[in-house]
């Protein structure tokens, strides 16, 4: 694709999708594609399914739109996941998907093989946000399409930190900037701001934090008793492994929380001297090349003890190579 026009011409009904958990790339981009698509293309009946955003999106015009649930039978045209890099991580509309006459995938996932019809996916790009960016007229990009873009690019950049963060990733958040929302406010509150119990579980997380490979490893992790008694889900814990990572001498965080009896969530980040998306892909997961993910199923013990043994192994070989 070239332009987001080219897939809605003759189109009258459109399903927009992001992953499992958003965060703020897949609530960024899914809803300025729904609010680009409900200005410009007013004749299309759009819906857009997501799991229910945190409420520090809720600056985000016509968020309060976004459906959780996909409680009817419906046939769309068009359905178009955002942020999404495997089918099995499409949150709440994956039988509408299914049955849409015809299926977009926009991305920026490296290890994003392409599950839909058409597939625009930029795994140099730091988010899928920026993507669908350039598939916009940036002359049709009004203050609230803007602020949902922005809101995308912040948090899949580390506020513009990261590797991915490119010449035109900044020129892109100048021109967004100039349509006048309060960037800095977004900043602080969507990105930087916690609640007490979240920083009280991250102090907590960092206090019990061991080191392995002579400190090359962070690993940090919570049991879901532990969640259960301070009332947490995994929405709370945003944050804790990319700070596991600012940790000197790592090149590797691994950041583990317990889902449900012996299954954990892993998040992996890297400095750059670690591909984190091939162990990520080892065990069923997927990502980027400083930021990965996956589940796994055991003991603490043993699934420490596996992700580690992927980072030793790919360690050795990017020392091969």
């Amino acid at each position: 694709m070239n332009n987001i026009s080219e897939i809605l011409d003759g189109v009258k009904t459109v399903g927009i999708g992001g992953h499992v958990r958003p965060d703020g790339d897949c609530v960024g981009s899914c809803m300025a594609l729904y609010l680009y698509i409900k200005k410009y293309w007013p004749e299309i009946t759009v819906d857009l399914y997501m799991e229910q955003p945190r409420a520090v999106f809720s600056y985000i015009e016509r968020i309060d739109e976004v459906k959780t649930e996909a409680d009817q039978e419906k046939t769309y045209d068009l359905f178009i996941t955002c942020d999404v890099s495997a089918l099995d991580r499409l949150a709440v509309a994956e039988e509408y998907f299914h049955t849409a006459g015809k299926t977009v995938c926009i991305d920026h996932h490296i290890s994003n093989k392409g599950f839909a019809m058409v597939n625009h996916v930029r795994g140099e790009i730091g988010s899928a946000s920026e993507v669908l960016y350039t598939l916009m007229d940036p002359d049709k990009i009004d203050r609230s399409i803007a602020e949902a873009i922005y809101t995308g690019m912040i948090h899949d950049t580390g506020v513009f930190q990261y590797s991915s963060t490119s010449p035109d990733t900044m020129r892109i958040a100048g021109e967004l900037m100039k349509t006048g929302f309060n960037f800095s406010k977004i900043i602080d509150e969507s990105f930087y701001q916690k609640t007490y119990i979240q920083n009280h579980i991250m102090g907590r997380v960092l206090a019990e934090s061991i080191l392995l490979q002579e400190g090359k490893i962070i690993v940090g992790y919570i049991k879901k008793k532990e969640m259960d008694f301070y009332c947490i889900t995994g929405r709370d814990l945003d944050g804790i492994v990319s700070q596991l990572r600012l940790t000197a001498g790592t090149q590797v965080a691994i950041f583990l929380y317990e889902t449900d009896t012996l299954y954990f969530k892993v998040s992996l980040r890297s400095n750059g001297e670690v591909d984190v998306s091939k162990v990520a892909q080892f065990f069923g997961g997927g990502g980027h090349v400083r930021a990965a993910g996956c589940e796994l199923q055991g003991t603490l013990h043993d699934v420490i003890n596996n992700v580690t043994e992927q980072i030793e192994y790919q360690q050795k070989t990017e020392n091969r190579s």
